[in-house]
């Protein structure tokens, strides 16, 4: 096996200002070392990692890393900087910068090694060793774990189960669970236990190095803390009976958590995985809270819990309000969806085979005629407006999910249900949802008798909180939010001219600025609400919204059919696709691009996007359909110009990609054949 670092990708001097030039730095010592194949390909998948969450950890460390297929072997370049690099720490600038480099099909025994250096750092003494030695060879060697390692480093301490079944100075295997020495009773004669499952987008370094914050915080804290890693290497389940012993559970992740309902009934804190790195004290400290409280998190059998934008994690791990507002909201849009979905869908078809009147039809329980077209236009109206009228509590009930969990279900429900009485319509649904998971998590502080626990979250809370809710939503706030949604809906129904415009180029911009994210979400979600009471001016929002979602991952296609060189080979394979995607509104599509290059991508989609939702509100193109891109052309209020308004914005993104790629291309070669004669690229490439 290759060394995973040698003096050569060592930079005790890096003088780099920026993330982006430190990783081009250290890669092109990789490149040197033909251990990179591709310096631009590989950069471009460390800027996509890089945009999935920031890789710099509390400690002054940056740790870059990526899969690729560029990387013909796995290498680690180290570079210590004087100045500081900002790469996203909350505690300030890295000076130990780690660029990993992973082939796309690195075998276990590399990532085991990759994932023993991820725990080594979270080792004071061990990162205190790099800042002072100053020899390439000897802190590469030291990485290697060849130079005699700190006492407290990377072997576990005496006493663990670690201790007994690794070698000293070697890592636990890659994807076992990983336990802490017998903790201390916690009064009642036995151990407080925790079970963890710690994961990250690529699964070479965070993975590894939360498990090992967060066992070592378990034995600071006379915890019994047992972690599986899901990393790169895979994952050994935890024991059924260790799950079943514990008393709660932490998730650490940025990916979804595999076969999620062996958690099923127990308290869970669900976290980003920096969380489980910067602050492990803290989870477990909430965790027991969560015991002590008696909560219960709903854990759906291979679904996705709470989530929208982050995973529905708990607000311990957002330091900002507004952060959290948005979790919560796009907790109840992505359970709104397929209700909005199939209900459209059902309702616009009905519109295509009996015509608008259908929906003035007698009910199909009372008159049903098999043969007649209008009898099955009805059935299909009827069966879509069902699945329409859960829209508001679909939607209230589960942003109080991602709230406070399940409890909060049966409130939120209730609050949206009573938002659609008094007519406070899809606003009233919001204000429910966040009432509902508000008085919930205040129920929840409430200190109660262990004899009450187990009834808490099936009985009290949810009978308490439906009566609170359903007050306010009665006589205190019903009234107001019914007022203002009338008035918004006047509104849209008055849109003409410029104003109309203006609001197609805003929906736009917010349709392509992140892809799926938040603005995206909040775009959609305000169009698909006017459909629940549909009106001219609110069947137009729907047609510029889903005109403008379909631009960014058409445009990325049509730009790597065009103009092939500028783009990777991944990426061309990605612009087949995005041909499919974009044509069936899925503006996800474009992601891949967009995180590869976002400077470029991003503007260009968005002016596409402004311009087709300008075009779109400005020739009146009308959508009862909530999805559905070409395929539900025939539903489309002047087709013609709707097919017009995407096609103009697709072209003008495409043309904005290539220019800006093709102008980052010239400036860069120059660039590289300049650095390549330079003394210290002689010097890096010769050592």
């Amino acid at each position: 096996m290759s060394e995973l670092i040698t003096a050569e990708l060592v930079d005790l001097d890096l003088s780099a200002a920026t993330k982006d030039a430190a990783a081009r730095s250290l890669a092109e010592r990789m490149v040197a070392a033909h251990r990179v194949t591709d310096l631009d390909g590989f950069l471009a998948d460390v800027a996509a990692r890089e945009a999935q969450m920031p890789t710099g950890l509390d400690g002054g460390i940056g740790i870059p890393h990526c899969r690729s297929e560029h990387v013909s072997a796995p290498t680690l370049a180290f570079g210590r900087s004087a100045r500081g690099i900002d790469f996203g720490a909350a505690d300030g600038p890295a000076d130990l910068i780690f660029l990993i480099a992973a082939p796309a099909g690195a075998d276990d025994d590399h990532l085991t090694i990759l994932s023993g250096l991820a725990r080594r750092l979270m080792d004071p003494e061990f990162t205190a060793a790099l800042r002072a030695g100053d020899d390439p060879g000897t802190v590469a060697a030291l990485i290697r774990g060849e130079e005699p390692a700190p006492e407290t480093g990377a072997a576990p301490e005496a006493g663990t189960p670690e201790a007994a079944d690794v070698p000293e100075g070697k890592a636990p295997e890659a994807g076992a669970p990983e336990r802490t020495a017998s903790p201390a009773d916690d009064g009642d004669g036995a151990p407080f236990r925790i079970v963890a499952v710690t994961s990250c987008p690529t699964g070479i370094a965070h993975t590894y190095m939360a498990a090992e914050s967060l066992t070592a915080a378990g034995r600071a804290e006379g915890v019994e803390v047992t972690v599986e890693t899901q990393g790169s290497a895979g994952f050994s389940k935890l024991d059924p009976a260790v799950i079943a012993a514990a008393d709660a559970v932490i998730w650490a992740h940025d990916v979804e958590v595999r076969e999620k309902a062996r958690f099923r009934g127990k308290p869970l804190v669900d976290v980003g995985v920096k969380a489980g790195i910067n602050r492990p004290a803290e989870l477990i400290a909430e965790a027991r809270r969560k015991a002590e409280r008696g909560e219960i998190a709903a854990v759906p059998e291979g679904g996705d819990g709470p989530e929208a934008g982050d995973g529905g994690r708990s607000g311990a791990d957002s330091a900002h309000f507004g952060v959290r507002l948005r979790t919560y909201l796009m907790s109840g849009v992505s359970y709104m969806v397929p209700f909005v979905a199939a209900g459209g869908l059902l309702i616009a078809l009905s519109f295509a085979i009996g015509g608008y009147e259908i929906a003035d039809a007698k009910s199909v329980a009372d008159h049903f005629v098999w043969g007649q077209a209008d009898s099955w236009a009805a059935l299909l109206n009827q069966i879509g407006s069902a699945a329409f009228g859960f829209l508001v509590p679909v939607l209230a009930g589960y942003i109080a999910y991602g709230m406070a969990d399940r409890p909060a279900l049966v409130p939120g429900f209730v609050g949206g249900a009573i938002a659609l009485t008094v007519e406070a319509g899809f606003l009233g649904g919001l204000v429910a949802g966040l009432l509902a998971g508000a008085v919930v998590m205040a129920i929840q502080r409430v200190p109660v008798h262990p004899t009450l626990r187990g009834i808490m979250p099936v009985l009290v809370i949810p009978l308490i909180a439906s009566a609170v809710v359903g007050f306010l939503m009665f006589i205190v706030v019903g009234k107001p939010i019914a007022a203002l949604q009338g008035a918004l809906t006047d509104w849209l129904n008055g849109l003409s001219g410029s104003n109309a415009v203006i609001l197609g180029v805003v929906l736009g911009l917010m349709m392509c600025f992140d892809m799926g994210g938040p603005l995206n979400k909040v775009a959609y979600a305000f169009a698909v609400g006017g459909l629940a009471d549909p009106t001219d001016g609110s069947l137009k929002v729907m047609a510029a919204v889903m005109a403008a979602g379909m631009v960014p991952p058409l445009a990325l296609a049509l730009a790597t059919t065009v103009r092939k060189k500028l783009f990777t080979k991944t990426e061309r394979e990605n612009g087949r696709a995005a041909w499919v995607l974009g044509a069936s509104f899925i503006t996800e599509g474009a992601i891949p691009f967009a995180a590869a290059d976002p400077l470029r991508v991003i503007p260009s989609v968005m002016a596409g996007g402004a311009v087709t939702g300008a075009l779109s509100m400005a020739f009146g193109c009308t959508l009862r359909a909530p999805h559905g891109g070409v395929f539900v052309v025939p539903l489309i209020g002047e087709p013609f110009l709707y097919l017009l308004a995407i096609a103009a914005g697709t072209l003008v993104a495409t043309a904005l990609v290539i220019l800006l790629k093709g102008a980052r291309r010239t400036t860069a070669v120059p660039a590289r054949e300049a650095a390549a004669t330079a003394p210290e690229a002689r010097v890096g490439a010769t050592a």
